[in-house]
């Protein structure tokens, strides 16, 4: 019998009256019901947060600061439980969904230290002439109430990345997690509860992003949206918004440089994961690999080898490497895609079928720049590698891209990795590893249409807050 959830406005746990099932991403059976929300409920949720808000804003540091940390350490210690609710409702290799969890904790615990951090700065006045005898200094506060909007893809930790940061600078919030996979959402906010957050301060929403994301997005007490998912949606946020502050967490084809100096076999083995976690659902996930043509079809055999052994199927599966696509249309959009491409001129290395649910790991060759796998964002189990002779060259070709996430490259070089700094125009830059790899506490974001602004939980928590000016007059 699949479980039956609440949803969390103004401190309860209630029902909607109409009921969303939750599919299990790899047997497709109901593996949960979620109540479903409207635009009134959305806008309920809402009021409920400014409600709350002017109370919760006032709450010490060190008293959220132990809220976080206790959410942290409750993460931690039922992790595999946890883990095991991402996988069904992800498809998510087990392996993969226990370290998002324990990412999450991690990410609350960086929270719960910048709690205590959030302060301003005194400003020299007499630096100016018309500040004689006047004593300046800022101060952060929370920006109100924060709408915040998360996909599928690690329905945990990117709850956890606007969530986390939004209660340690005082704010509150209005989350709609993604509809595919809102059930580790719904129990972090279980968790939070029991941890002692007040009424109201946060409240949890499912349901249709074009009505509960939009009543959202749209609601004058809402100060701030923060958003991870695709470029069009983000770009109908803007418009939609008004004034307010928006972060966008968008796509990207990340692309990685292999050059001739650097170890092929270390590169190619954290390339297959960063191609094929997840199922290649991965913001950051590898996409585009450039190789030097001296060492190119070396890597590539390599790589296709290390392909090859990658356990594919039932993600609950002790040793899975890789599961199921988040749903049908999916496996059947990137089947066409690859499809295009050998139509196209491209080769298959390895992959390029698709079973039931499961699109096997795909390497093509062969490619061009124009090819849908190759220009766009793929989020699928699929990399394409291409030769090139001319590193200035390869470098054009990874900013060639309308996304700008972040890029890797393998070199012992030490000029050509700043080459590579200084050139590439992304967020950030990998030296001797994948655009994959992330911390939870750093700067994260893209350029072009990979988003707008960062987050890592100190910068969210600068993008949440807002400044405001004391100047005494002493004279």
């Amino acid at each position: 019998m699949p479980e039956s959830y609440k949803t969390l406005i103004d401190g309860q746990w209630v029902e909607t009256g109409r009921e969303l099932p939750v599919l299990n991403k790899f047997t497709g059976e109901v593996a949960a019901n979620v109540p479903l929300a409207d635009a009134a409920t959305a806008r309920r949720a809402v009021e409920a947060a400014a409600h709350a808000f002017p109370d919760y804003r006032q709450v010490p540091a060190h008293r959220r600061a132990a809220l976080l940390e206790a959410v942290a350490d409750s993460l931690w210690q039922g992790a595999e439980a946890l883990a095991e609710v991402i996988t069904r409702e992800t498809g998510k290799a087990l392996k993969f969904s226990l370290n998002e969890v324990q990412r999450s904790s991690e990410t609350f615990k960086f929270a719960a230290e910048e709690a205590k951090r959030i302060h301003g700065e005194t400003i020299p006045l007499d630096a100016s002439r018309f500040g004689d005898n006047r004593f300046g200094y800022y101060l952060r506060e929370p920006v109100g109430v924060i709408g915040a909007i998360t996909p599928f893809n690690f329905p945990l930790n990117l709850v956890a990345h606007k969530v986390a940061p939004a209660l340690a600078a005082g704010n509150t919030v209005v989350l709609k997690p993604a509809s595919a996979t809102p059930l580790s959402a719904l129990k972090l906010g279980e968790l939070l509860m029991e941890a002692g957050l007040p009424r109201g301060v946060l409240n949890i929403v499912v349901g249709e992003g074009a009505v509960v994301g939009d009543a959202i997005v749209t609601h004058p007490d809402c100060r701030k949206i923060t958003f991870t998912g695709s470029p069009d949606v983000g770009e109908q946020i803007i418009r939609k918004a008004g004034i307010k502050k928006v972060t966008l967490e968008l796509g990207n084809n990340s692309a990685t440089l292999i050059e001739p100096d650097a170890d092929l076999d270390k590169a190619a083995e954290r390339c297959v994961v960063s191609a094929f976690a997840n199922a290649g659902q991965v913001c950051i996930s590898l996409q585009r690999i450039y190789v030097h043509r001296d060492c190119a079809e070396a890597f590539t055999r390599i790589f296709v080898d290390k392909v090859k052994g990658l356990k594919v199927g039932d993600p609950l599966e002790p040793g899975c490497d890789v599961g199921p696509m988040i749903a049908p249309r999916e496996v059947r959009r990137i089947d066409a895609w690859v499809r295009e491409a050998v139509a196209q001129g491209a080769a298959v290395a390895v992959g390029g079928e698709a079973r039931e649910r499961v699109y096997m790991p795909t390497v093509l060759t062969g490619v061009t720049e124009s090819m849908k796998v190759m220009c766009l964002e793929i989020f699928a189990p699929v990399v394409s590698i291409v030769s090139y002779e001319n590193f200035d060259a390869a470098l054009a070709s990874v900013n060639a891209s309308a996304f700008g996430l972040q890029a890797g490259i393998y070199t012992n070089d030490i000029r050509k990795a700043m080459q590579a700094v200084r050139t590439l125009d992304v967020g950030g830059v990998m030296i001797n590893d994948t655009p994959t790899f992330r911390l939870d506490h750093f700067p994260y974001g893209g350029n072009k249409r990979s988003g707008l602004g960062r987050e890592g939980v100190r910068f969210a928590i600068e993008d949440m807050t807002t400044i405001k000016m004391v100047v005494i007059n002493q004279n």
